[in-house]
């Protein structure tokens, strides 16, 4: 009985920034076993970032201009990836920054950014980057939520900030426990089941 309350408090959750979306076991291309973290959801749309799809090249191997740091990059989604964004917690010292929830910011000014890296102000374990982002127009995302696509889910500050991997989908669905716990075993291909 305890398990099915933990499990409907889930279906209640409504998306909106600083909410993650974590991705049924069906869905396919970028979006297959992916966790999305919201910066954005309002009667415009919404955005935001995958948080476990990690890239294997660094900032500096990407834009010709940026200090060497060893920031995590990870590909936010399909959309624009040529374009980079980034969440972090200094917020009250980087300008044009746009407070997402408690302390955690997106975006900012990119110069300021490299100088606070060029002077040691920022560390690693401040940042995430991301190329690309993903994106829902007004109305989309509900649609997918109906179709059971995604499951809104709650995530811990410190989780956004540590170094993932893509365990991170089946560790959250493990932790909601109940048919989710059930769904984070699903293979890769139902077909080796």
């Amino acid at each position: 009985m305890e398990s099915n309350k933990k499990n409907a408090s889930h279906k209640m959750i409504k998306p909106a920034k600083g909410k993650t979306l974590i991705s049924t076991p069906f869905l396919e291309d970028v979006f297959k076993k992916s966790v999305i973290y919201l910066t954005e959801h309002n009667e415009n749309g919404t955005i935001g970032f995958i948080l476990n799809k990690k890239l294997d090249v660094t900032l500096s191997e990407v834009l010709d201009d940026f200090p060497e740091f060893d920031a995590k990059l990870y590909l936010g989604g399909p959309v624009q990836q040529e374009v980079l964004n980034v969440i972090h917690r200094k917020g009250e010292i980087i300008e044009d920054s746009f407070e997402i929830q408690n302390g955690i910011y997106w975006g900012g000014n990119y110069e300021q950014i490299k100088s606070l890296i060029n002077t040691g102000v920022i560390n690693n374990d401040d940042m995430i980057f991301f190329l690309g982002y993903s994106g829902w127009s007004k109305g989309q995302l509900e649609g997918e939520i109906k179709s059971k696509s995604w499951i809104v889910s709650d995530i811990d500050e410190e989780i956004l900030f540590e170094d993932r991997d893509k365990s991170l989908w089946s560790d959250l669905l493990k932790k909601m426990g109940g048919e989710y716990k059930i769904m984070a075993t699903y293979p890769d291909d139902p077909i080796v089941n």
